[in-house]
């Protein structure tokens, strides 16, 4: 019960504690719901909305340096799920219930282009990214449709996060989160999840003077171990 993440190494890697439940401040009901997930009457379904970092990170980022992005000249490792990419304790995100979900991509595109207009600059020189601002991006989306199973032997939610990682243009991210859904399913049952993806808004990035830019070339999504490569381009 905590009202942040702290490092529990010491619990996780001891192998006579096979469960972890964090709870947060769960208020004057929170007993009776930790009771009922505790002996089995709920399936829990939560995931972590932030980074647990271990002891190290705290004694090597300094409270007063709010940058988010790595700084290999003083060893600064970078804040959040965005750009750290040292150990973590758990990652944003992380979440086990008493069921498993598997997921399966049904619909996504291999490819997507951007219209520009006749003689812009990317037609003739080569462009890592576009100016958001100048691109006509009104309607310029695209939709990605996932098969989510629940495999184990009770009922239970599941939320689907669904990050991309951009081309390493513009100190991108490592990843970002595009969106989630929540569903419901009983055992061994099967659901489509949709998500609508704005190009623009979506898969874009800021650059080094706060512009944002639409990144060319590959993009990966990922769905928890599954992931799908597909190419923006002109």
């Amino acid at each position: 019960m905590s009202g942040g993440g702290f490092d529990i190494s010491f619990a996780k890697n001891d192998s006579k504690i096979t469960s972890i439940l964090w709870v947060g401040y769960p208020g004057e009901a929170g007993g009776a719901a930790i009771a009922d997930v505790i002996f089995g009457l709920y399936n829990p379904s939560g995931r972590l909305p932030m980074t647990w970092y271990p002891q190290s990170y705290v004694d090597k980022v300094p409270m007063t340096n709010m940058n988010m992005r790595p700084d290999a000249s003083n060893g600064y490792p970078g804040r959040t799920y965005r750009f750290y990419t040292g150990e973590t304790v758990y990652s944003f995100g992380d979440g086990l219930g008493y069921s498993a979900f598997n997921h399966k991509l049904v619909r996504a595109p291999k490819l997507v282009s951007i219209p520009l207009e006749e003689g812009h600059v990317c037609h003739s020189s080569s462009c890592k990214s576009l100016d958001v601002v100048q691109e006509r991006c009104e309607n310029l989306a695209f939709d990605i449709h996932l098969g989510v199973k629940n495999t184990g032997s009770m009922s239970g939610g599941h939320t689907v996060l669904l990050f991309s990682s951009p081309p390493s243009v513009h100190n991108s991210p490592q990843k970002h989160l595009l969106g989630f859904e929540k569903v419901f399913l009983s055992a061994q049952r099967e659901e489509l999840v949709r998500f609508k993806v704005d190009v623009c808004k979506h898969l874009s990035v800021v650059d080094e003077l706060g512009n944002r830019k639409v990144a060319l070339g590959q993009h990966v999504l990922h769905v928890g171990s599954l992931k799908h490569s597909f190419s923006v381009g002109i």
